[in-house]
């Protein structure tokens, strides 16, 4: 059975270049942008920052959000005045943990997750994500697709033939210079052109340890693409 997985799961980038973070938001239709007023620019600079936001055709279906790190009122109701700005403006707190925890409340309350329960990496194009399944007393080796904290999808060079429902009680997991170790249950499989890929699904046993640590892959994975994506931009 798929754990059960009580950590809210966003997929949330950073920027820190406004001028390539306008551009790249052509791309991505639906998105929220969380503006940090009190970091970079300076107020005048970000004013002019959302207006050209805000008048963007190509941007299309976005919410903005202000978070600041001192309380000012006159700004709160200058702010939460112009349209798009239907995501509130919210002072952190000080505390690292704090501050994410309250993101994370904002994000739910504006519907940030969408859809999708678990977010997931695509590494078919990564090198070094791997996985190994034990079988007749040796290994078989697998290319991963994709990658959650519920499961992962893979390939292999010759059809091994995984029965569904089969339970693999050391699977070791290859993400770049990590090793983890879990079990899992074949879910099924689909067929992908002429490429067989079986879906794995985590059991109840995989430690808490190994679901950090593919969170954080998952995370740096994500923000990699998005990095590549904004400096794209600069070059175009």
């Amino acid at each position: 059975m798929v754990p059960e997985l009580v950590q809210e799961e966003f997929e949330v980038y950073i920027a820190k270049d406004e001028t390539r973070l306008r551009h790249a938001l052509k791309k991505f239709s639906g998105s929220i942008v969380f503006a940090s007023i009190n970091e970079g620019m300076k107020e005048n600079a970000w004013e002019e920052w959302l207006r050209l936001v805000m008048v963007d055709a190509e941007i299309t279906a976005l919410d903005i959000g202000i978070i600041a790190s001192r309380a000012d009122e006159n700004l709160r109701q200058k702010y939460l005045g112009q349209p798009r700005i239907r995501c509130g403006y919210t002072v952190l707190k000080a505390d690292a943990a704090a501050a994410a925890g309250q993101l994370a409340e904002l994000l739910t309350s504006v519907n940030a997750k969408g859809r999708r329960k678990y977010i997931r990496a695509l590494t078919d194009k990564e090198t070094n994500i791997t996985v190994n399944f034990p079988m007749h007393g040796t290994f078989i080796n697998g290319a991963i697709k994709d990658i959650s904290v519920a499961g992962f999808s893979c390939s292999f060079a010759e059809d091994p033939d995984l029965a569904k429902n089969k339970l693999f009680e050391d699977i070791q997991i290859r993400l770049q210079s990590q090793i983890l170790k879990s079990e899992g249950i074949v879910f099924g499989a689909r067929m992908d052109a002429n490429e067989k890929i079986y879906v794995i699904l985590f059991t109840r046993q995989i430690s808490p340890d190994v679901q950090t640590r593919i969170r954080k892959y998952i995370q740096s994975s994500l923000q990699n693409r998005m990095d590549s994506v904004l400096k794209g931009n600069s070059r175009n």
